[in-house]
């Protein structure tokens, strides 16, 4: 297969994600910490009572596994999928609804069956961007090979940062859709420019390796310092033409690490998707290669908007509430498309490390991200009563890793079980 037909392969992958605006839904996924609420420390895979065990309880309820050899990696049904990232972290991704109700509905409905597993063995779904205690050092990884092939590149080919990544950081990512090319330039222009804002108003990571953390946007810091062919904000995010084809041409450039073929993950290191494509140009192969980069906005058959750290509710409704109006309201998104319209690559990397010292208080064109990000809530009409809670906490110039370090200061235990699933089933 020739160069340009395995563009095409990918282009025409994208395209098929295309939908008419009466048919754009929104989805979202979350990452917990699975904590020991006796000892605060994170509950591994293979311990007694560990997240192996609980999946499989889950599994009981009548809900499809995968698995990898003897060893149960996830669960789906028609209206969730959960799967576990390297250090156990138990990520959950919902079913893409219409309406932020809907959406609620079957969060509520769904976290309603998952959470009483937990809470019988006095066991938390910690929602937060970094390990609330224990250290990566100390988690092993589950028993996925793709994950050690991971491991293996990573060490001798990224940053400093990329283990942190896999076995400590805990996010909450929304997927948007796009109607057309011109509408997915638009959108993907506009998420990569606001990244920073996004990274900025849902920090949320007090602790870094049991210790607390300084400074803001942890999980920003991780991302810049993990992978730098894969994670952060593509350049060409900016390019007047961008393209499908600009975005297809990152993922054939790009280390593959390891393929799946013949029933099995192999290892391929550094070797670009561009020599795989040789071999093989399946839907598979191609979900692969999207699905392999990390950055901070995610091309697939919709747009994953990746920058915020974990939160609790209300704030993960907040997030998601807010993203999809900002891409889903024509007004807000022309309105954020003129605000940084003189954005650049270059520009972009200065503000985030500034936030990284003064967070939502960052000035951008002579306002702090928090007085911006205010002035979108303002103009959102459908779904404010979910973006209210953010509206309240900027307003107190804060953002959850303030609150949650108030609490923390007082009391540890009570800080987690407070950013906790099981917080908001009991309550809901």
């Amino acid at each position: 297969m020739n160069y340009d037909k395995k563009i095409d392969a990918i282009v025409n992958y994208i395209k098929s994600g295309e939908k008419s605006v009466d048919n754009f839904k929104v989805g979202f996924e979350v990452e917990h910490f699975i904590i020991n609420f006796e000892s605060m420390e994170t509950v591994h895979y293979d311990d007694e009572n560990g997240v192996r065990q609980s999946l499989m309880e889950i599994e009981e309820m009548g809900y499809e596994a995968s698995y990898e050899g003897e060893n149960i990696m996830g669960l789906s049904a028609d209206e969730f999928a959960i799967s576990i990232e390297p250090a156990a972290q138990f990520e959950v991704a919902f079913a893409a609804k219409k309406t932020m109700d809907e959406l609620f509905d079957n969060y509520k409905e769904v976290m309603g069956k998952i959470v009483p597993v937990f809470d019988k063995k006095n066991q938390l779904l910690a929602e937060v961007g970094y390990q609330p205690k224990s250290k990566i050092d100390d988690l092993p990884f589950i028993p996925k090979k793709r994950y050690k092939y991971m491991a293996k590149y990573f060490k001798e080919y990224a940053g400093t940062h990329p283990i942190n990544m896999m076995k400590g950081s805990g996010s909450l990512q929304v997927a948007i859709d796009f109607k057309d090319e011109g509408d997915f330039k638009k959108k993907f222009f506009v998420s990569n420019a606001i990244s920073a804002f996004l990274y900025s108003i849902f920090d949320n990571a007090y602790i870094f390796e049991g210790e607390v953390y300084p400074k803001h946007n942890l999980r920003q810091t991780i991302w810049e310092n993990c992978d730098k062919g894969r994670t952060g904000v593509y350049p060409f995010a900016f390019d007047k033409d961008l393209s499908y084809k600009k975005y297809a041409e990152k993922i054939l450039a790009t280390d593959s690490i390891f393929i799946h073929k013949n029933g099995e993950d192999i290892y391929t290191g550094p070797t670009p998707f561009e020599e795989i494509f040789d071999e093989d140009s399946s839907d598979d192969m191609i979900y692969h290669a999207l699905s392999i980069v990390f950055p901070d906005v995610r091309l697939k058959k919709y747009i994953e908007v990746r920058m915020p750290d974990n939160v609790p509710y209300p704030y993960n409704f907040a997030a998601v509430a807010l993203i999809k109006n900002m891409f889903y309201d024509e007004d807000i998104l022309d309105f954020l498309y003129e605000l940084f319209a003189d954005m650049t690559y270059e520009k972009l990397q200065i503000l985030k490390e500034k936030t990284v010292m003064q967070g939502i208080d960052t000035i951008y064109k002579d306002k702090k991200i928090s007085e911006w990000m205010l002035e979108i809530i303002e103009m959102i009409k459908e779904d404010y009563k979910y973006v209210r809670p953010l509206e309240e906490l900027l307003k107190k110039d804060q953002t959850p890793k303030d609150i949650y370090e108030s609490l923390y200061k007082q009391d540890s235990k009570n800080a987690i079980y407070q950013y906790s699933a099981n917080k908001f089933i009991k309550e809901n």
